[in-house]
This record gives structure tokens, sequence and C-alpha cells, in this order.
């Protein structure tokens, strides 16, 4: 296709588009709808992974030493754990430590058990490299000799995992369904633009026009369609993204859970939009384009 052609298909697309009126705006609201579910589902789901990441990557396990074990064991018993499959890294955690994040969390009265009243234990703390690793390094660690038990959560890490896990997949789903839909929107939004201009398209045939020269300016509307449909979607993620990213920072900047930072992320949201737009205009135009040609071979 040369330069001038594609540059006369893309003037009578935008022809077409302020000539076709309601058709126009019934195409470009079917998108600007599909859009903005599209926009909210990825926004939610990729802040709920993000906060899956956390919580998961803040899972760790917790080596309790018994009382009575020296310190020289208690160094054997670090340089054991750290040749277990999957630990990254282990800090320690004295019993007076212990005792003093529980009189953080829960109040000055539990300050009676200090010194031999105190009923903690020594902890090594083990983080491993992916948070899947915590329970084979939990178990491993119970057999090793002056371990008291290690804790990581048990059945509720278990289930942490699992719901993380279908988080992803069913996201994943979701988000395709979701485009298929706004293909299936689009595509038969557009068909009724093609079946309404028939008599163009017929008078373009006889004079010799090809399927690929009537074909073009139809995807090019397509595509100025989901172009012009993903602007409202990108506005209004962008407002109420900024507006939720304030009121909910604020609730999680005590816990190890962050929302993704809005400069960044809202810049990708709203190049994916425009592009997904574009690329379910462009496509659903074709489709319906194929049809319509098809039949009339």
């Amino acid at each position: 296709m040369s330069k001038l052609t594609f540059k006369r298909h893309i003037t009578e697309s935008l022809r077409n588009l302020k000539r076709n009126g309601w058709m126009t705006t019934a195409a470009i609201a079917a998108v600007t709808v599909t859009l903005l579910l599209v926009g909210v589902l990825l926004s939610v789901l990729l802040n709920v992974n993000k906060i899956a990441n956390d919580v998961q990557n803040d899972v760790e396990v917790r080596v309790f030493i018994d009382r009575k074990t020296s310190s020289q064991e208690q160094q054997d018993l670090k340089k054991k754990l750290a040749k277990i499959d999957g630990v990254d890294s282990i800090s320690y955690s004295s019993r007076k430590k212990e005792l003093n994040n529980v009189v953080g969390a829960y109040g000055k009265e539990f300050r009676l058990f200090s010194g031999d009243d105190n009923p903690l234990y020594d902890v090594y703390i083990v983080k491993t490299n992916e948070p899947k690793d915590t329970i084979n390094v939990a178990k491993t660690a119970e057999k090793y000799q002056h371990v008291y038990q290690a804790q990581y959560g048990g059945a509720s890490a278990k289930k942490l995992f699992n719901i993380v896990s279908g988080i992803r997949r069913w996201g994943v789903i979701i988000s395709i369904l979701l485009l298929f839909v706004a293909v299936f929107l689009i595509s038969n939004t557009i068909r009724l633009t093609i079946l309404s201009r028939q008599n163009e398209i017929s008078i373009m045939r006889l004079v010799g026009a090809t399927n690929s020269y009537i074909r073009w300016p139809f995807i090019l509307e397509g595509a100025w369609t989901g172009l012009f449909g993903s602007i409202i979607p990108i506005l209004i993620v962008d407002f109420s993204y900024g507006w939720m990213y304030k009121v909910i920072s604020g609730s999680l900047r005590s816990t190890n859970m962050a929302l993704l930072t809005p400069h960044t992320f809202l810049v990708e949201i709203d190049l994916l939009l425009a592009v997904i737009g574009i690329g379910i205009g462009a496509l659903g135009a074709g489709l319906s384009m194929g049809r319509f040609l098809k039949l009339k071979n």
C-alpha cells in the first residue's frame, strides 16, 4: 500500500466517523464501557497481586530454640539451618527482644515476665528464597536437635498460597473473557455500520475496488473508535486510582504491604488501555468486514 493510498484511507475513515454520527457514538460507547471494566479489573488484579506478593514475601519460619541450649550449640544450629534448601537468610531474636515485642504489641502488663520469669524462647527467624519453601524449611528444622518448635503458619500459610494462586489464575481468565466480549461488542456494532453502507460498498466493488482497498477504511475506523473509546476509561481510572491510593495507602503504612505507586502504574495502564482499544477496535472491524465481503463474493 502506497503512502498516498494509506493517507486517503485515514482521511476517509475520519470522515466516515463524522458522517455516521449515531453509529460511531454507539461503537465508542461499547468500547468505553468495556475498557472501563477492563481498566478497573486490571487495576484491582495488579494491586491484589502486588499485595499478595508482599504478604507471601513476609511469610517466615520462626525456629524456637530450647532454653538449655548453649551459645555454641545455637551457632551450630544456625549453620545447619543455613544448609537447608530454600533458606535465604537467618536472623536472631533473643528472649528479651521477643518479650519487648510482646510488650509493644499487647501492653506493659507483660513486663511482669522479665529475667528468669520470661516464658519466651530465643528464636531464629528464617527467610526463604520462595514463600512456598517455608513449609519444607519448617518441617526440616523441627527434626534438628535443640529445636523446640518451628512455626510457619501451618494451614493458614497453605491457605494463603492457594488463595494467591487462585486469584492470579482467575484474574487472567476473567481478563481474557472480557477482551473477547469487547471484540464481540465492537464487531457487532461496526457490522451495523457496514450494513448501513451496503450501497456505498457495492458501488466501490463495481468500479473495481479490491477487498483490501474496501476493508482498510473500516479497519481504521475501528482503530479510531477504540482509541476514542479509551479516553473516558483512562480519565476515570486515573482519577479513581489516584484517590483510592491516597485513602488506602494510609491504612497500609504500618504493614509490609503497599499499593502500586500511581506515577508509573497509571502511565502503563493508560498506554495498555489505548493499545487494547485500538487493537480490539481494528480486530472487531476486520472480522465484521471479512464476514461481509465473504458473503458478497
